[in-house]
């Protein structure tokens, strides 16, 4: 996820069961575009607005109001047409169009957060 938005914010955080590391155009959580979300019974990508998305090839999981996932078996699944699709849909979206073109997504320059501070690589 770094190589493909080496831009984005990434954020760490326990969210009940999950160990999470999203990835935001903000350093708010609740702005992520996607999740990497891992539990007892495995990884999964989240699309944190996934009801929204088309999914023709019907690969995502979930019945939540916003939230969808793709269970990732390896990171290669990042890499399959369809998941790629999605991904690319989702930044496109219009309820966060302005995520694609927002300079933080395309700036070459990755912000992260830990804790409360927060650092510039």
């Amino acid at each position: 996820m770094r190589k493909r938005y080496p831009a984005a914010t990434e954020l760490v955080y326990d969210n009940y069961n999950f160990f999470v590391i999203g990835y935001s155009p903000t350093s708010r959580p609740s702005d992520s575009i996607f999740s990497i979300a891992a539990a007892a019974n495995g990884v999964g990508l989240a699309f944190l607005r996934g009801s929204t998305l088309d999914d023709p090839d019907g690969i995502l999981q979930g019945a939540g109001k916003l939230n969808r996932f793709v269970r990732l078996k390896s990171a290669a699944t990042l890499s399959e047409p369809a998941v790629a699709s999605l991904m690319c849909a989702v930044l496109f979206s219009a309820s966060i169009s302005s995520a694609a073109s927002d300079p933080v997504w395309s700036s070459g320059r990755r912000w992260t957060r830990t804790s409360d501070r927060t650092s510039r690589r």
